[in-house]
């Protein structure tokens, strides 16, 4: 693998012992040389069972038992963590394409500080989840603007990777401010991150969870909407009623 830098793959689990063994082989297999960990939630079925007898080098899992779950939380820990110089989050139910770890990789030893993942199509996501992500991006997008912040095509992703010092030095100084209840970390990332940051991307197409049931509601949305100031305030209500 091109580059020198340490790199950890994040994924946040909770319940997924019906994607988990096939995802970490996965991983593992085609990326050898990469950490990876998995922040659990304290997952109420097999999860960690089915992890811990894999018997995996370079895999940790570590159970979040807190009162405070969801995405943000989970990868904010990880990052923590992560003793490498790099980092990166996907998820665990195969949505995130694998080859698309080894390309932020290579991106972010191209000297960004952050890489986005950027969805080919975001309709794949289904109506209502699609009709949140752009409603999301359009209204984060400006927040930044306003902000003087660096912007990226996809600030709904979950899939990106970054500097593991930068991002930890963000989250001890600026966490208390995250909505870590909910799945939009990239953009407060974004908010609260330095002005001059180098932001990458690379595209992807977002494809379908292979088992299991999705963690997103309408109150991770309402949540998220939550983010963007007093218009999103507005308007997740307005998504709410209509969504709920």
């Amino acid at each position: 693998m091109a580059g020198e830098k340490t790199f950890t793959i994040i994924l946040p689990t909770y319940n997924e012992e019906e994607n988990i063994e096939k995802m970490v082989v996965s991983l593992r297999e085609m990326y050898p040389d990469f950490q990876i960990l998995i922040m659990d939630d304290n997952s109420s079925d097999r999860t960690k069972e089915i992890v811990d007898s894999l018997n995996l080098e370079n895999v940790r899992f570590v159970v979040r038992d807190s009162d405070v779950r969801g995405v943000t939380a989970s990868v904010c820990d990880g990052i923590l963590m992560a003793g490498t110089d790099l980092f990166m989050c996907m998820d665990s139910d195969f949505q995130h394409p694998l080859e698309a770890a080894g390309r932020i990789y290579a991106e972010l030893n191209k000297d960004y500080d952050l890489v986005v993942g950027l969805r080919v199509d975001r309709w794949a996501l289904g109506f209502k989840r699609s009709m949140g992500s752009w409603l999301f991006h359009f209204l984060a997008s400006s927040v930044l603007f306003v902000h003087g912040k660096k912007r990226s095509k996809d600030i709904a992703s979950g899939l990106f990777g970054g500097s593991v010092e930068l991002f930890s030095d963000v989250i001890r100084e600026h966490g208390d401010k995250f909505e870590m209840r909910g799945f939009k970390l990239l953009f407060d990332f974004m908010l609260h991150a330095p002005s001059d940051i180098k932001v990458g991307g690379i595209k992807y197409e977002f494809g379908r969870r292979m088992n299991g049931k999705s963690k997103v509601n309408p109150e991770i949305v309402y949540r998220s909407f939550h983010q963007c100031g007093m218009v999103g305030r507005f308007l997740a209500r307005i998504y709410k009623a209509m969504f709920s």
